[in-house]
């Protein structure tokens, strides 16, 4: 009944099994109302594993809930995480009027549903049926809380002479109060992990592991945490370095940061020291004679064999990070020390006295 959805093509030398399979065709439909909350990103993470071929669908028939870059927003979560597709974005407000023409055998109600409204817009359960027949959709994935359109949308697909896809139904993200998980909470979206330092890579993780969960689940944001360090330990020296934007030298200093915020903080103590002056004459004395000995750029072993030894003559190893950070706290020590360039660090030391 609606056209432009063609056969997969048959490849030469395919096995017969393989010309009768049909490709898996799915499709991600958020709303723009912003940066994708995490469960929004589980369906599209889940929709792009099980689709061999994949829609991004804006679903905008509701001008009420859409707010101004709210697409734009949705775009860079999912270039952030990696997430491709084939085809889109499709705007549903771009397709009213194939909308109108499939509701002409309907009527503007259906089942007690409104199909179109006064205006002639077409709402959200009759767009989504019909994008999915124009588009050839074989499954849906989508949170539980979709659950109680499939009915409709079955009668839908019936009534307009198509075969449904198979609907799949995944748990949702559920907060710490067990109701599902609010967008402001901590973490909640994909834009506030990635402000907050996270690797793409973490949260991408994260949910693959969920996978398409049967029943609610509840989001366990130290589990993400903890899949970031693992994915700035797993990163290689260059990498680490462009994604922080520092030399490649600085990245010793790196390697024990929890996420890109505290790893550029780490960074900026070693590139952008503040000037602070230091009462341990005697630990920064001993400190200069063991780092002019060791004579040129220190390798990190170097520089642990270095604090050792200061540490073990009573050096005041917090005074010593003082005078060459300006910090209290930060990365380890001896990381510090070694990516220093040695006349740097003796400027600091001059700087501190």
């Amino acid at each position: 009944m609606f056209g432009g959805v063609q056969p997969a093509p048959t490849v030469v030398g395919a096995r017969p099994e393989s010309r009768l399979k049909p490709m898996k065709r799915v499709r991600f439909a958020p709303s723009p109302t912003g940066s994708l909350h995490v469960g929004n990103a589980l369906s599209a993470v889940a929709n792009r594993a099980l689709g061999e071929w994949m829609l991004l669908r804006i679903d905008d028939t509701d001008p009420r809930r859409n707010v101004s870059g709210g697409e734009e927003a949705i775009l860079r979560d999912l270039e952030w995480l990696g997430i491709s597709w084939e085809d889109g974005p499709l705007r549903q407000s771009d397709r009213q009027e194939r909308y109108r023409a499939a509701a002409g055998a309907l009527g503007a109600r259906f089942d007690g549903v409104t199909l179109l409204r006064e205006d002639g817009t077409a709402t959200y359960q009759l767009a989504s049926v019909v994008d999915d027949i124009d588009f050839g959709i074989t499954h849906i994935v989508r949170g539980n809380d979709h659950r109680p359109n499939e009915v409709l949308h079955r009668r839908l697909f019936a009534a307009l002479g198509a075969q449904p896809p198979e609907f799949v139904h995944h748990g949702l993200i559920l907060g710490p109060d067990g109701k599902k998980l609010a967008k402001r909470a901590e973490g909640a979206t994909v834009a506030s992990l990635r402000e907050a330092g996270i690797p793409a890579e973490a949260v991408r993780r994260y949910l693959e592991e969920l996978g398409i969960p049967r029943h609610d689940v509840q989001y366990d944001l130290p589990r993400i945490k903890r899949l970031a360090v693992d994915a700035i330990e797993a990163m290689s020296d260059e990498e680490l370095a462009v994604r922080i934007g520092v030399p490649t030298s600085v990245v010793p200093v790196l390697r024990g940061a929890r996420n890109f915020v505290e790893a550029r903080e780490y960074a900026r103590q070693v590139l952008d020291a503040r000037p602070t002056r230091v009462d341990a004459p005697e630990t920064l004395e001993r400190f200069r004679e063991l780092r002019t000995r060791a004579n040129g750029t220190l390798a990190y072993d170097d520089a642990k064999s270095l604090v050792r030894e200061l540490k073990a003559v009573g050096g005041d190893l917090r005074a010593l990070r003082l005078a060459l950070t300006g910090r209290e706290r930060g990365p380890e020590l001896a990381a510090v020390i070694a990516a220093l360039p040695p006349d740097e660090t003796l400027r600091r030391l001059d700087a501190a006295v």
